[in-house]
């Protein structure tokens, strides 16, 4: 019987450190900064780094970074769901000749063509919102084109930022 107790002791005292020192693993700030400040160097600018206190569960495979329009990436965890938006800051394509080529294709292209599916976001400093239209008319970076949402009757006019992108200026 104290042979028992013994054993359930020491079972019980293995145990203890693992559950008192358990804590959900979250994201590793450094290495996403470090692949924000590349990326955003590759677009000749300097990416903000993350606020440390946000608390996001690790991703269990490595968050890709994209550029969402000349001022801002995106930080993206597919299996998780979630998504940070970083900001960056400088001129644009000031440092490098890669850069013409992340944020704006030939001048003379449309990089969105008539009845090409588009993302419209509006953003805001205190939020953002998304949604799917359908192009109107073709369109080039930075031209104002006409789309139509859900419904057929309604259009809207948005600015084009890439291939498939838009956004409504407030």
């Amino acid at each position: 019987m104290s042979r028992r107790f013994f054993v359930s002791l020491a079972a019980c005292a293995a145990a203890a450190p693992l559950a008192v020192t358990a804590q959900p693993a979250t994201e590793d700030w450094q290495a996403i900064d470090a692949l924000t400040a590349t990326i955003a160097g590759a677009l000749g600018r300097t990416a903000t780094p993350v606020d440390r206190r946000i608390k996001l569960a690790r991703c269990p495979e490595p968050a890709t970074v994209s550029a969402i329009d000349a001022n801002t990436l995106a930080v993206r965890c597919v299996p998780l769901g979630w998504r940070l938006r970083v900001a960056m800051t400088g001129s644009v394509g000031a440092a490098s000749p890669m850069a013409a080529s992340f944020t704006r294709p030939a001048p003379s292209a449309p990089v969105i063509r008539r009845g090409d599916n588009v993302r419209v976001t509006i953003d805001t400093p205190s939020y953002s919102i998304g949604y799917a239209a359908i192009a109107i008319e073709d369109g080039r970076v930075g031209e104002t084109i006409a789309l139509r949402g859900s419904d057929r009757k309604s259009t809207l006019s948005a600015t084009v930022t890439g291939p498939g992108a838009a956004r409504i200026d407030n």
